[in-house]
């Protein structure tokens, strides 16, 4: 078989578009060459290259599991409060709660079909939300209907108080607000900012004994003595003993503890000493150096396909560091990670502080545990 002209093939297919520098066919994921509008076109594709040639009907759509649920916003509502992002929507907004279908495409990204034919619960639940009341427990209203009820109070009342949120953040509450309404929406908004005060007050206490770290590792070089003091005289760092410095080098020389685990792994990890994932993060960037880094672009792709996630952007911030934007299970997040090993400085997410443990690969698994179990709080609301 002469494999040069297997690979030189050109064929057509109409796919749907959703932006970003890929595309996905039914069995593989190809690289578009020049970006368009998102929507359905024709693509030729040549071996794993697309290149849009056309604006096509949708095809293929009646083949594709369908999905039910109520809309709220660019959203499908459905069974689980679980809130997932509607692709290719109409020019015309359907009305607000209507119940809705629609197709999981084969990445599965969702795409909007049509509405549904409505009954009384949908006009209730509207009514009650331009009245600015609740749903308390009024029958024959859906499990689904009463999610996209709550999540549309949870944004009203976010646009009131400024505090951001995503489905994700408040699943496990949102049947409450809809019984509640919008005293409940506050509460749960307000439980989420508190949250993010903590995660940032930590933050920055760990960015502060780096810092100490760093000045007893430049003592110790320097062969001084030094101590240092907090602003209440408690030693914050000092230079190792050589056992101390010995034993510190024997265990990063081989990168350290590291290896998969669990939230909870990671979280009660990072509590019980604050710094272990500073220095191991600092130990990979030194393995790091010495080797050229790769196209740092090509490489964030591959990573994120590898862990099921779509990259939408990503920007250089200086320092080495790279500004992430991809898509995981219907929710955006933003990451900050190194050029060269990829590995996470801000996961965008709560860690617990335990971030440098982690790289943009492995990232995602620890999102969808977070977000099985409803103990997701994003921190990087842009």
């Amino acid at each position: 078989m002469d494999y040069r002209k297997l690979l030189g093939k050109v064929e057509s297919a109409v796919l749907p578009y959703f932006g970003g520098g890929t595309v996905d066919a039914p069995s593989r994921r190809l690289r578009v060459t020049q970006p368009v509008a998102p929507g359905w076109w024709r693509f030729e594709v040549k071996g794993r290259e697309a290149t849009a040639r056309e604006l096509a009907s949708p095809e293929g759509m009646e083949a594709l599991p369908r999905v039910r649920g109520h809309i709220w916003g660019t959203r499908l509502v459905r069974e689980g409060a679980v809130a997932e992002a509607l692709a290719l929507m109409p020019e015309e907004e359907p009305p607000r709660l209507s119940p809705v279908t629609a197709r999981r495409w084969h990445d599965g990204t969702l795409l909007f079909e049509g509405v549904e034919f409505e009954g009384e619960a949908e006009e209730t639940a509207r009514r009650a939300l331009e009245e600015d009341g609740a749903l308390g427990d009024a029958r024959g209203v859906s499990a689904s209907l009463r999610a996209a009820f709550g999540f549309a109070v949870l944004e009203t009342v976010s646009r009131g108080t400024g505090i951001p949120f995503a489905p994700v953040e408040a699943r496990a509450r949102v049947l409450d607000v809809a019984r509640e309404g919008r005293t409940e929406a506050e509460r749960c908004l307000r439980g989420l900012a508190e949250e993010r005060v903590r995660f940032l007050r930590m933050q920055a206490e760990q960015e502060s004994r780096r810092e100490a770290e760093d000045r007893a590792r430049m003592l110790q070089e320097r062969g001084t003595s030094e101590v240092w003091r907090d602003a209440e005289g408690r030693e914050v760092a000092r230079p190792l003993s050589g056992r101390e410095r010995e034993r510190w080098e024997a265990l990063h020389a081989v990168g350290g503890p590291q290896g998969p685990g669990t939230w909870e792994t990671w979280r009660d990890a990072h509590a019980s000493s604050p710094t272990s994932g500073a220095r191991h993060g600092r130990s990979a960037t030194r393995q790091a150096r010495g080797r050229a880094a790769p196209d740092a672009s090509a490489w964030v792709e591959r990573a994120l396909d590898k862990a099921g996630a779509r990259l939408m952007a990503q920007r250089r911030l200086g320092d080495g560091l790279l500004e992430v934007v991809y898509t995981f299970m219907g929710e955006r997040f933003v990451t900050v990670v190194e050029a060269a090993t990829l590995r996470v400085r801000d996961a965008g997410v709560c860690l617990a502080g335990a971030d440098t443990q982690v790289t943009l690969e492995s990232l995602p698994s620890v999102l969808k545990e977070a977000i099985d179990t409803d103990v997701l709080v994003i921190t990087r609301h842009v």
